[in-house]
């Protein structure tokens, strides 16, 4: 015991004590059929809403937008403290946000008189350069990593950009192009379709096809509200804005209840404490330590990191290397030849030092810290040995990743890389 103890101090050398309140999880849903279900009402309500407010209440669209905007701010403060995803908060968040990219949208058209082309095409430049700034920051785009405020800041700017864009294009598709809500909505509905084809059979990339996806659901979402609240005048049901916000804001709020209850739609990262952290529990009596190196041959740093720890007491490792290959967009190539032969020549080496097997994989991430994450959320793994650079900066070990990685709340050893 006081040879682990001394161990689990010796982790610590970097610097930073592990506090379990730093510990954040995911901050957003796990993306199942309720997603999406839930994701388009509130589409629907975004479009609804901002008319009832800004036409039966007669607040007018400025007005609306500063009340709807504050509104925004404040319930964004409280999701950003938030330490995990909380369904209420979080899709409450949406449906304001929703409504604040609708009235984005129209404040431009109705007030200002842009062109609906014109607003289309500047909102989904703003969204690329969005997306271009996250990746370029992140290296990646993937949702279930929002694990840090200035991704989870990303992903609200761009969940905003979306509305806006999907608000824009949707009613260019119904008004400007003459198409109608029904047979709108029909179009995007026949597109995500399209999408999600691609994704199943074609191998799209998912991190792509789900962003695809989920601009394409705003002007779904807008159609459909606009078919069923128009008068039949002009192409819709006739049901009025304060009904059809009604009965999608019962909706939704029956499927958020039944999703705090029931936890289905939480990423599969929880903790051993009841929720407080990324860690999972692994198996009683089992000590298991993940091994993230900068290059896929097993360094001298390495190799005696993990015999100080094999000595300390007994354990199994497992090694995660960089793929040489990634490709552009968060697509990796998971059949990498190179990086497979380089870790097949890396584990021997670890086998002495390790006293016994010792297992591994390539990484299926450009970023270290979401593959790093991913294998954490397996529950099987209690401490972790990063191996950082000397001075310069690696495309998959980021600077702040000994950082980020301590505040995931496991025993944390950092080498240096050497030859």
């Amino acid at each position: 015991m006081n040879e682990i103890a001394a161990y689990t101090n010796f982790t610590h050398a970097n610097g930073n004590a592990v506090s379990p309140g730093r510990r954040l999880l995911n901050k957003v849903p796990e993306i199942t059929l309720y997603f999406w279900i839930i994701k388009i009402l509130c589409t629907t309500v975004g479009e609804t809403a901002a008319d009832f407010i800004n036409e039966n209440l007669g607040l007018g669209l400025t007005t609306t937008t500063y009340i709807m905007g504050a509104l925004l701010i404040v319930t964004l403060v409280f999701q950003f403290r938030a330490r995990k995803y909380l369904p209420g908060l979080y899709w409450f968040a949406v449906v304001l946000i929703s409504v604040v990219g609708t009235l984005f949208s129209d404040n431009l058209v109705d007030n200002l008189g842009v062109a609906l082309q014109t607003t289309t095409v500047g909102f989904g430049t703003i969204l690329i350069l969005v997306f271009a700034s996250w990746y370029a920051s992140e290296k990646t785009l993937s949702i279930h990593t929002i694990v840090t405020t200035r991704r989870e800041a990303f992903y609200w700017l761009t969940i905003l950009f979306t509305f806006a864009l999907g608000t824009s294009a949707g009613d260019l598709a119904a008004e400007r192009l003459n198409l109608g809500y029904l047979n709108s909505a029909l179009i995007f509905g026949a597109l995500i379709a399209v999408v999600a084809l691609a994704h199943v059979r074609l191998g799209l990339n998912a991190i792509l096809s789900f962003w695809i996806a989920y601009v394409l659901t705003r002007p779904l979402g807008a159609s459909i509200g606009d078919y069923l609240a128009q008068p039949t005048g002009e192409g819709g049901l006739g049901l009025g804005t304060t009904v059809t916000s009604l009965i999608f804001l019962t909706t939704i709020l029956s499927l958020v209840v039944y999703l705090t209850r029931s936890k289905r739609d939480l990423i599969a990262v929880s903790a051993a404490d009841a929720g407080a952290g990324l860690r999972l529990s692994p198996a009683a009596g089992e000590s298991r330590v993940l091994v993230v190196t900068n290059k896929t041959n097993a360094t001298p740093a390495v190799q005696r990191a993990v015999r100080e720890r094999a000595q300390a007491s007994p354990t199994k490792f497992f090694v995660l290397v960089p793929n040489p290959e990634h490709l552009p967009f968060d697509r990796s190539d998971t059949s990498s030849d190179v990086g497979e032969r380089a870790l097949a020549e890396a584990l021997p080496l670890l086998e002495e030092p390790a006293g016994g097997e010792v297992e591994g994989r390539v990484a299926a991430s450009p970023n270290a810290y979401d593959d790093i994450v991913q294998g954490l959320s397996t529950g099987r793994y209690r401490e972790i040995i990063l191996e950082t650079l000397p001075s310069h900066v690696s495309h998959w070990l980021h600077v702040d990743l000994p950082e980020r990685v301590a505040n995931l709340g496991y025993p944390l050893k950092t080498v240096t890389a050497t030859h």
